[in-house]
């Protein structure tokens, strides 16, 4: 939808149509997996690319494992679906991950192709707050993934920011990876809140206070 309407977005025979999914991924799990493939269903994508972030703008609080290995849970994650990619960009910049700056530097190296930034219900309002977001938002497209208990009201954003949203309609799904780090410290399972191949990863190198024996 496109303003509360729904809208596919433009797809051209030489223009790839790429979604850009970033975020800590501490782990990633199904959430994430869900909001990439929803983006890709409905709003005609050719790609999904994601991209860890080194230290994130508008997140408090600290990272649970290092960034060489949120890398690899989520090569591990999105290994069966062919048009999702993980890209280091961000990682190898180092700093602090401005979406601007990672925009630029991707329009500079794919010349040939269109950005769509895929981003959470919870996160849209806060676009307005966002570095350089006039700059961003005449860069790229959003998709903002919408789940049913977690409503968004474009009219909040200003217009110029507004008018460069599309949304795509999510099954709620009440999986966040504070809440998978959480659940591991204090012994308890998060079998089938991620893929398998990044559970297994989890449990045998003991990540974020994890156990073996579940």
């Amino acid at each position: 939808m496109l303003g509360g309407q729904d809208h596919a977005l433009p797809s051209s025979s030489r223009i790839q149509q790429v979604g850009i999914m970033g975020g800590t991924f501490d782990p990633i799990h199904l959430g994430h997996l869900l909001a990439a493939e929803t983006a890709l269903d409905q709003c005609g994508l050719d790609q999904v690319w994601f991209i860890p972030t080194n230290v994130p703008p508008l997140k408090a609080g600290e990272q649970g494992t290092d960034a060489e290995t949120r890398l690899r849970l989520v090569r591990l994650a999105i290994k069966s679906q062919p048009k999702f990619q993980a890209l280091p960009i961000e990682l190898e910049r180092g700093g602090v991950s401005y979406s601007i700056d990672t925009v630029s530097a991707l329009q500079e190296s794919y010349p040939e192709y269109a950005f769509h930034y895929i981003i959470g219900s919870d996160r849209i309002h806060d676009l307005p707050r966002w570095h350089r977001i006039e700059e961003l938002a005449a860069l790229v497209r959003f998709i903002g993934v919408e789940r049913p208990d977690e409503l968004v009201d474009l009219a909040k954003l200003p217009v110029p920011i507004r008018e460069r949203v599309t949304m795509a309609s999510m099954p709620p799904i009440g999986i966040s990876s504070t809440a998978i780090r959480a659940r591991l410290l204090a012994g308890r399972s998060i079998r089938y809140l991620v893929p398998d191949a990044v559970y297994q990863e989890v449990v045998v190198e003991g990540l974020y206070g994890s156990r073996s024996d579940y």
